[in-house]
């Protein structure tokens, strides 16, 4: 999914492990612009926290009667995962790729040196509910070429709870889909009043993203839209579902991403001046980001630049936010 905001901010993120125990951070609710907009709950990126692992970006939408119609738009230096609940979603991209996102199964897409996509949800979707989260590529890989990628999992049964696990490991289960640093990425479901604790690697912290339900972490209750947050050191995690309805949330995990990144618009650099370039050629229609084929309409034009440079933003206590 694009980010359509008019004024993106930009962010320099620097992740930096926090204290042991659970920080929740809530959703912030962006309205998407555009035509056919669509409004979504914005976890990451905030001041509070960049990064869980790679991951850099995490909308939670729906679900909601309305329709989804994304023109064609740029990506750089991430991949892009699409997760549904609800609904199903058509994607066109500068690879030649035509593929619907359906419910359980992961579309994850690799914008390394540039891509372009579209999204627009089905005649036949009437209730859109999904997640649309951005992994940041490492350095040594952010120019890689583009790819795509389609997985299925299947479902694990659990004591009182089952998971797809879409990305890395988790309860005995593992994904094939390759990854370019150390990352979970999980769906799990859990029965009324049930308790669930997993085995997880202490050396990744964790963000546990509330769907539907009601769901505690460790005991910390959370809201729908909420990310629980645990840093490094934690080899399990405690999930409780408190009510009389099934509760849902998804599990993301990742190594620490050391490296410093900058976000802005879909794009993710190191300098303004990469940023500024990004944008030059996205607007020039430079082959770096290929051509969407197959969509009835215009691209989507990018945001200007902020009058000012584009700078860090830090926390007080120096960690960026």
């Amino acid at each position: 999914m694009s980010n359509l905001e008019q004024a993106p901010p930009e962010l320099v993120c620097q992740d930096r492990p926090g204290a042991n125990g659970v920080t929740v951070l809530a959703a912030r609710d962006v309205p998407l612009g555009g035509p056919r907009a669509i409004r979504v709950r914005r976890t990451l990126p905030q001041r509070q926290r960049s990064l869980i692992g790679a991951w850099c970006f995490a909308d939670h939408y729906g679900p909601a009667n309305t329709a989804m119609d994304v023109a064609p738009h740029p990506h750089t230096g991430l991949q892009t995962a699409s997760w549904l609940f609800r609904g199903e979603v058509e994607h066109r991209d500068s690879l030649g790729t035509h593929a619907i996102v359906r419910p359980g199964e992961l579309n994850l897409m690799t914008g390394g040196h540039g891509i372009a996509h579209s999204e627009v949800s089905t005649p036949e979707t009437t209730t859109l509910h999904g997640v649309q989260l951005w992994i940041a590529l490492p350095d040594a890989d952010r120019r890689t070429a583009r790819d795509f990628r389609h997985y299925a999992p299947p479902l694990l049964e659990l004591p009182g709870a089952s998971a797809r696990v879409f990305l890395g490991s988790l309860a005995g289960e593992t994904s094939p889909v390759p990854v370019f640093t150390p990352l979970l990425g999980a769906e799990l479901t859990l029965d009324p009043g049930a308790r669930l604790v997993l085995g997880v690697d202490p050396g990744f912290e964790h963000g546990v993203l509330q769907d539907i339900g009601s769901v505690t972490v460790s005991g910390t209750p959370l809201a729908t839209g909420d990310l629980a947050y645990l840093a490094p050191g934690a080899p399990r995690l405690e999930l409780a579902n408190t009510g009389a309805e099934p509760a849902q949330v998804l599990v993301l995990g990742g190594a620490p991403f050391t490296e410093e990144i900058v976000m802005w618009w879909n794009f993710v650099g190191r300098s303004h001046e990469e940023i500024a370039a990004f944008r030059e050629a996205w607007q020039a229609e430079s082959e770096q980001f290929g051509r969407v084929e197959g969509y009835p309409g215009e691209r989507l034009p990018a945001p200007p630049l902020p009058n000012a440079r584009l700078t860090p933003r830090r926390n007080p206590t120096g960690g960026a936010r």
